[in-house]
């Protein structure tokens, strides 16, 4: 139980990494080449892009990777003068015993358009002697010039059933006894980020004989997928202050939050909008608005009155 369970755990080599599997086929074949074009990892969070990058330097670089590689995080260091300082000196020194070296830019989207534009031109000075991996979560915010000087690869939530198999996997390694339960819904509230389902899985194994469903739910501090089917299906077919009822339930006596339960409605509309359970007529309209009162909601409007006029409107 001691330390992260994230770092305990995370892939050292390519073909370890889960999920992703066609991005990781075309990383591997970098490795055995003289060359490697500069790279932009992006998509959501928890997904593999600094996993990967990190698997990948030390497939290149081998046993001199930490002198061939710096590793720069721009939320701390985003601005002109480490483009201009850092970077710039690390480039200028010959590999030692690799063919180049390689720097990683951790999400760079929150790099001001101006080391954005000084990063550009090292890009373009220092070709020979080293290559760049960046890594973002919006690559909309990564200006065209450095874009197009680089191979995108866009990283997807991963799957289900290889979050499950994973949490199986540490969960076994680490005797920690669960319910099938348990896992599914660290799956289900994940929603593709394996970080933040190997850390909900550390935290309920945390002082427990066995990691329960009821455990899981103490430590998300969400709602019931079943709670919130019960609340929809109740406003769809009139009964307001039944569904009134679950919903101050849910958020006075589980302590969920007005973001997580609009997320969570939103889940099970659409869940009920792709199984054809309602007219896309009725879908549309329920989409737009839950997206009205999350815009209400994050610009600082009561949360519980915001979700019972929702609830209003699904009558």
């Amino acid at each position: 139980m001691k330390g992260p369970w994230v770092e305990k755990y995370r892939p050292q080599k390519l073909e370890d990494i889960v999920g992703q599997k066609h991005i990781i086929e075309r990383l591997e074949n970098y490795v055995n080449e003289e060359g490697m074009p500069n790279l932009m990892f992006t998509g959501p969070a928890g997904v593999g892009k600094t996993t990967a990058a990190l698997a990948l330097v030390k497939s290149i670089l081998g046993e001199y990777w930490r002198q061939n590689f710096l590793e720069l995080n721009a939320s701390d260091a985003r601005g002109i003068e480490t483009v201009r300082t850092n970077i710039k000196n690390f480039c200028r020194l010959k590999p030692i015993g690799a063919p180049f070296r390689i720097i990683f830019l951790d999400e760079i989207d929150n790099m001001t358009k101006d080391a954005q534009h000084a990063l550009r031109r090292e890009m373009e000075m220092y070709t020979k002697t080293a290559s760049f991996v960046l890594s973002c979560n919006y690559s909309s915010k990564i200006i065209d010039p450095i874009q197009s000087r680089c191979a995108i690869f866009r990283f997807a939530p991963i799957k289900g059933q290889d979050v499950l198999k994973r949490l199986e996997y540490i969960a076994n390694q680490e005797n920690v006894q669960y319910e099938n339960e348990a896992i599914e819904t660290i799956v289900y509230f994940a929603e593709g980020d394996m970080r933040k389902a190997v850390n909900l899985l550390q935290a309920a194994a945390s002082g427990e004989d066995i990691v329960t469903e009821d455990k899981i739910y103490e430590v998300v501090s969400k709602a019931r997928p079943k709670d919130i089917s019960d609340m929809v299906s109740k406003a769809l077919t009139g009964d307001f202050m039944g569904a009134r009822d679950l919903l101050r339930e849910t958020m006075v006596l589980q302590g969920t939050s007005g973001e997580d339960m609009i997320n969570q409605i939103y889940q099970e509309i659409t869940k009920r909008g792709m199984e054809g359970k309602m007219e896309n007529e009725i879908y549309i309209d329920l989409i737009e608005y839950i997206a009205e009162s999350d815009f209400r909601i994050r610009e600082g409007a009561n949360p519980r009155i915001q979700l019972e006029a929702l609830l209003a409107k699904f009558l």
